[in-house]
This record gives structure tokens, C-alpha cells and sequence, in this order.
């Protein structure tokens, strides 16, 4: 389970932390940032997301297939198709998903309690 952030950031596992900036009946938004070396592992969910890098350098894997993205660049990983990520320097990334990722949003409640 993520740990709450006295900073409103919550930590997906080290190095990874992620705040929630928005989120409506159709989709949500959020800030990501990944630490140099940090790896988001493979995995999937049914919602479709657009990854778009503020800051730094991420390698994302689509599929098993490497793309590697630097500021100003986005990416759209269609639902239900394995991804991961690894963080090349410090970066910052908006993720959006379409529907609402209710497990992060409930996840986001649970820690306001």
C-alpha cells in the first residue's frame, strides 16, 4: 500500500510518488515523479493513459517494446496493455486515464481519513 507524504505526495514505491491533480466522471489527472533508476514495474489496468513528461527522461516500455521520452514528449498506452517505466535522470510526468483510476482515488481517501 502507498505511504501518505506530509507534502500531499503519496509514495508508489521508492523513488516513485505521485499526487492526484483532478479527477471527473470520465477521466483523472495526476503528477508523477520518478527518481534517477527508479522502475515502475510491468503492469496493466483496463484505463487508458496518456504519460507526458515536464522534466527529465523516461524509458517506457509498451508491450515490451523500449521508447524513450524527454520533455515536451507524450505517449498513449491503450487499456488492458502491459507497461513499465524507468526513470533516466529526475522526471516529472502528468498521466492521465480514461475512466478515473478508482483504485488510486480511493487510495487518495483512505489517506485523508
Amino acid at each position: 500500500m502507498a505511504e501518505p507524504e506530509t507534502d500531499g505526495w503519496i509514495t508508489m514505491i521508492v523513488g516513485i510518488r505521485r499526487r492526484t491533480l483532478a479527477a471527473g466522471e470520465q477521466m483523472m489527472q495526476m503528477l508523477v515523479t520518478l527518481d534517477p533508476g527508479s522502475q515502475l514495474p510491468e503492469h496493466q489496468h483496463p484505463h487508458e493513459q496518456l504519460t507526458y513528461v515536464l522534466q527529465g527522461r523516461l524509458r517506457f516500455f509498451i508491450a515490451g517494446v523500449a521508447r524513450e521520452l524527454g520533455p515536451g514528449e507524450s505517449l498513449c498506452v491503450p487499456g488492458g496493455t502491459p507497461h513499465a517505466a524507468e526513470a533516466l535522470e529526475p522526471t516529472l510526468v502528468v498521466d492521465t486515464f480514461s475512466p478515473p483510476r478508482e483504485d488510486l482515488l480511493e487510495e487518495d481517501r483512505s489517506l485523508k481519513r
